[in-house]
């Protein structure tokens, strides 16, 4: 199952996206252009139905409703998410969630939902607000999604937002993860346990991912060959790879020698080739 359709209205710096979706989709464009506030729309329903997050907590971490609104939003001040899913893309819909979120007036200021509306392939499921939230507006402060005891019914939809995974690779991280100190980041979304998330696959399944990177990097980094995964004395693990130069055999090169490049285009493709629901990849050469 993917996102095959993306509808936004008034999120971030787009005031409105209406666009299909592949199996496979790749983001390009200047600086400030909007791909990472684009692909954050994955993360942010990800976040709605996370253990310990909720449609507030999500809008909170991202400093409010107002910054995630459009600056553009001045008539229409609600903010807008569609998501299509099916078994791929051109395929009829298999789920469609849709949220519209505003700024409360009075109270204590919570962002409220506007609608929230959900559909199968049999129809309509979910059409909020519904009498229950017409006595009870603080209802509307959290979607049906989060809920367990509200979502049995679409809960697949709740677990399919919970598998996005988002992966903004830095290759100092990777190269000396010792280094940075202190508490991760929930998710890992800077890659400073890729590697350990590389071993924790089980063997078979590294070695099949690994020679499909492998072959799809010579078209980029074609001295490049037999990338594989060790231990050192330690017990840490390590990508290394034969990096064939002016000597004969070449050289045996780990991650610390890879180009900041060569450490994306391992992590993207690596992405690309896991068999998760969604996933999401940004970096600066390779988009």
């Amino acid at each position: 199952m993917i996102v095959s359709h993306l509808r936004l209205k008034n999120w971030r710096n787009f005031q409105a996206v209406d666009v299909p979706l592949r199996n496979r989709v790749f983001l390009a464009g200047p600086n400030a252009s909007g791909k990472s506030n684009l692909l954050d729309v994955f993360r942010f329903l990800r976040d709605i139905v996370k253990r310990g997050g909720g449609l507030q907590q999500a809008i909170e971490e991202r400093g409010g409703l107002s910054k995630i609104r459009c600056l553009a939003a001045r008539s229409q001040p609600d903010v807008e998410i569609e998501v299509g899913l099916a078994d791929a893309g051109g395929q009829p819909y298999l789920w469609r969630y849709a949220i519209g979120v505003e700024q409360q007036h009075g109270g204590d200021g919570s962002p409220r939902l506007v609608y929230e509306r959900i559909w199968n392939s049999d129809g309509q499921i979910l059409d909020r607000p519904d009498q229950w939230d017409a006595k009870d507006p603080m209802r509307l402060t959290q979607t049906h999604l989060e809920q367990i005891s509200a979502n049995e019914r679409f809960r697949e939809l709740a677990r399919f937002f919970d598998s996005v995974s988002y992966l903004h690779l830095v290759p100092q991280l990777v190269r000396n993860p010792r280094a940075f100190t202190g508490p991760g980041i929930p998710g890992d979304p800077f890659g400073r346990s890729f590697l350990e998330r590389v071993v924790s696959t089980p063997p078979r399944t590294r070695r099949s991912r690994l020679g499909k990177i492998e072959k799809a990097l010579v078209s980029a980094v074609p001295q490049l060959k037999e990338l594989t995964d060790i231990k050192d004395e330690a017990g840490a693990p390590h990508l290394e790879a034969i990096y064939e130069h002016w000597r004969p055999r070449g050289a045996k090169q780990r991650e610390d020698q890879f180009s900041d490049g060569t450490l994306r285009l391992i992590a993207l493709l690596g992405h690309c080739s896991k068999a998760s629901l969604c996933c999401c990849l940004k970096n600066r050469n390779y988009r």
